[in-house]
């Protein structure tokens, strides 16, 4: 393997390096919200910077962060038409 490289990893050790278990990762795969993956034949990998990369998307400053995000449309604006005060 080149140094340029990143190492990959199957869905149970990328489980493992996510703290999931390999069926929350296979069930995020199929319905989306998961990492990139790559398909390589029938085997599925992860590169482990795309995993790292998934796991700092997923940092909250609180409970209540979440909520808000999942409250904005896909331009940006909150369901009441009002425009979030953190950064997009």
């Amino acid at each position: 393997m080149h140094s340029s490289e990143s190492r990959k990893l199957r869905t149970a050790d990328a489980a493992t390096y996510c703290g999931l278990s390999a069926s929350t990762l296979n069930k995020l795969r199929v319905f989306g919200g998961g990492p990139t993956y790559l398909k390589l034949g029938r085997a599925v990998c992860y590169d482990v910077s795309d995993l790292d990369f998934w796991l700092a998307t997923k940092r909250r400053a609180s409970t209540s962060e979440g909520r808000k995000r999942a409250a904005l449309s896909a331009d940006g604006e909150a369901r009441d038409g009002s425009r979030p005060s953190w950064p997009s």
